[in-house]
């Protein structure tokens, strides 16, 4: 069985504390910390040890996708603080400006593919630029991304076989034209089964769409569904 759980930003936006009870609620035990706004940040920082987490088997963290330059230094140091707690820290490649503040972070930086929007980030060659000023950095892979990059899920099969040994997390969702993550659909879920058996079965898999509390556990089956693993193929065949 594989281990899924949810973004706190997915759920309750800027919320982490909202976020992170909805989670704790359902008694699901894998959760990403979200950031995603600089101005987020500082809330996250002072108020972690606010939060009961002894329930969770994995956490993360998802840090802001822009960075202001001169606030870098300081943003990686209340990044640092999470990473010692030894939590995985997730980042755009895009809101790097100076890369030897993120190389303190060292394996626990886990860069994560980018949506067509992006200027960089977005498939092998891309993302190879990066890791060679990251050298000890990880891999999140979006799927969601990938496949709106590529729908033909070529480009996902490429970038897991180049970077499957750096895998440390998986984001699902389903990325409209829009960049939207969205629910999975039926169409997301054939699609993502196509490069399922490339993921190892104990890789963390965090859900990202905007759904309502309600709609928790049926996304969970849906995610279920669009990653199997290779026990649940060989006994489906």
């Amino acid at each position: 069985m594989r281990s899924v759980g949810f973004s706190t930003g997915a759920l309750a936006f800027a919320d982490f504390r909202l976020g992170a009870e909805m989670i704790q609620r359902k008694k699901i035990r894998y959760m990403e910390l979200s950031a995603l706004r600089q101005e987020e940040l500082p809330a996250l920082f002072n108020g972690i040890d606010e939060l009961d987490l002894s329930d969770f088997s994995y956490i993360s963290i998802h840090a802001p996708s822009e960075i202001i330059p001169d606030k870098e230094e300081s943003v990686v140091k209340m990044l640092q603080s999470f990473s010692q707690r030894g939590w995985p820290i997730i980042l755009h490649p895009d809101a790097i400006h100076d890369f030897s503040l993120w190389r303190r972070l060292g394996s626990f930086l886990c860069i994560e593919n980018m949506d067509k929007r992006k200027a960089t980030g977005r498939n092998v060659e891309e993302l190879t630029q990066i890791f060679e000023k990251l050298p000890k950095a990880k891999f999140c892979f979006d799927i969601g991304h990938a496949r709106q990059v590529d729908p033909t899920m070529n480009g996902s099969y490429f970038l897991l076989k180049e970077f499957g040994k750096k895998l440390v997390q998986v984001h699902l969702s389903e990325v409209t034209t829009s960049s939207k993550h969205d629910a999975l659909s039926l169409a997301s879920i054939l699609a993502f089964q196509e490069v399922a058996e490339m993921i190892p079965e104990d890789v963390p898999i965090i859900l990202e769409a905007t759904i309502p509390k309600d709609k928790m556990e049926s996304e969970i089956e849906r995610a279920l569904e669009a990653l199997p693993t290779r026990q649940m193929l060989v006994t489906a065949r």
